[in-house]
């Protein structure tokens, strides 16, 4: 999943973006309004973290225009506690308020709840064979044994979890779990395609060779 923040204090921008890599998402950032527009337009987000006091645009226009072309699901984060701000950041197109200062576990939680209401899901647990998935705790049983993922794993999971039975391709793949600054070898997917299969079994993600990934199918190309 890849989140964009936009948030114009380099400490608190830096801060979350480095959370949300650890919690095993792509994460960019823009600090002012205008930056934060042109990379919400020019890329498919699976969340935004928008505050309201930005330079160039302020965050109400980012949501206006936003929403003219974009159905990403946004998240305010902003000082601004009235109820009259409120209502003109959900009025503008946000999906979600959050008032500063916060926790940033409350945050993790209402952006997990944002990407999964815009897949369509309702229960937090998707369950694929003897496989279960959980956005919440973002863990993962099989066979109702807990197998430990790394963050990467877990995020290549539970997006072809979230669009199972959906051709999911190696760009999307590139595009939702590396953000602009991650270092990335050719081969990556491949190799935590690979790692998964290990904990997960062999047949649980399948391969369209020279297309993509999905879980869910019908079967394999390859393995």
């Amino acid at each position: 999943m890849r989140v964009l923040v936009i948030e114009d204090e380099p400490d608190l921008s830096q801060a979350l973006a480095q959370a949300l890599r650890e919690e095993g998402y792509a994460a960019d950032r823009a600090l002012d309004g205008t930056e934060g527009l042109a990379k919400a337009e020019d890329c498919d987000y699976d969340a935004i973290v928008l505050d309201l006091s930005l330079p160039g645009l302020d965050g109400l226009e980012v949501l206006r225009r936003l929403r003219r072309n974009r159905t990403t699901p946004a998240l305010i984060l902003t000082a601004r506690d009235g109820v009259s701000d409120r209502v003109r950041g959900l009025d503008a197109g946000a999906d979600d308020y959050l008032v500063k200062p916060f926790a940033l576990t409350e945050l993790l939680a209402r952006l997990r709840a944002l990407i999964r209401r815009s897949t369509g899901l309702a229960d937090p647990v998707i369950r694929i064979g003897d496989t279960a998935i959980n956005t919440a705790t973002r863990t993962v049983e099989r066979a109702g044994i807990e197998v430990t993922l790394t963050a990467r794993e877990y995020a290549l999971v539970e997006l072809l979890a979230l669009y199972r039975g959906r051709l999911i391709t190696r760009s999307v793949i590139y595009d939702r779990l590396f953000g602009d600054d991650d270092d990335t070898l050719s081969n990556v997917v491949e190799v935590h395609v690979s790692h998964i299969r290990k904990k997960l079994g062999k047949d649980f993600i399948q391969t369209r060779r020279g297309q993509g990934y999905q879980v869910g199918g019908s079967g394999s190309d390859d393995v």
